[in-house]
């Protein structure tokens, strides 16, 4: 695990554009799993291996997930939760690897994603309510309701962004000064409340993302 101060220093720069070791490794992360993904479909069987049986069985999870929260649109969510979650997962656990920080600790990486989360909603919102539907949920249950809506839109992708980055910042700043305080003599602890820490957070955004994107497909039942 390496130290970050809140603003990540860049690698380097593409004409005016600073790029980060943020943006690296998100995007090396995105294309590991666009092709683990690509790879993985063209490699069914109906006698499935042990890696195929561990894909499927998490696959499943997901989507359970996903209906047990909005099991009309089930198939729907399922990519775009689905992904959302494992990319997670695996960038809260890549500040493992020494020399490297989590993606989720650089606020905007988690700005960023609470920004497309936001999107999503509007979007699913939209395709499957239609525009005007989905819009008058904003009056809902009283016109009076609609600053008050729209201020819940901004808060809420603001406390999404900084809850996970705070999360992780502060999980990897007190496994540092643990391992500066005892040195390396309990390294496994360190290593299992990363783990774990890792897993929840993921859980929890991927968990209120999904909320909230069901929340305005669903906001006319």
């Amino acid at each position: 695990m390496s130290t970050e101060s809140l603003t990540i220093a860049p690698l380097f720069s593409v004409g005016p554009v600073d790029v980060s070791g943020t943006v690296v490794t998100s995007g090396v992360i995105t294309l590991l799993l666009a092709v683990f993904g690509w790879q993985m479909s063209r490699r069914l069987h109906l006698d499935p291996g042990p890696l195929q049986t561990a894909i499927e069985g998490i696959v499943l999870t997901i989507e359970k997930a996903v209906a047990e929260v909005a099991p009309q649109h089930a198939r729907q969510l399922l990519p775009f939760v689905g992904s959302l979650w494992v990319f997670l997962v695996i960038a809260n656990l890549v500040g493992l690897i020494p020399g490297f920080h989590s993606p989720t600790s650089d606020l905007s990486a988690t700005a960023a994603l609470a920004v497309m989360v936001f999107l999503s909603t509007h979007w699913f919102g939209i395709r499957i309510r239609g525009l005007r539907g989905y819009l008058r949920h904003y009056l809902s249950p009283s016109p009076i309701l609609l600053p008050f809506n729209l201020i819940s839109e901004i808060t809420r992708t603001i406390a999404l962004s900084v809850r996970l980055f705070g999360n992780m910042m502060s999980l990897e700043m007190a496994a540092l000064l643990i391992l500066v305080v005892a040195g390396f003599l309990a390294p496994v602890p360190i290593l299992m409340l990363h783990i774990v820490e890792a897993l929840v957070q993921a859980y929890i955004f991927g968990m209120l993302a999904l909320i909230y994107v069901a929340g305005g497909i669903q906001s006319q039942h």
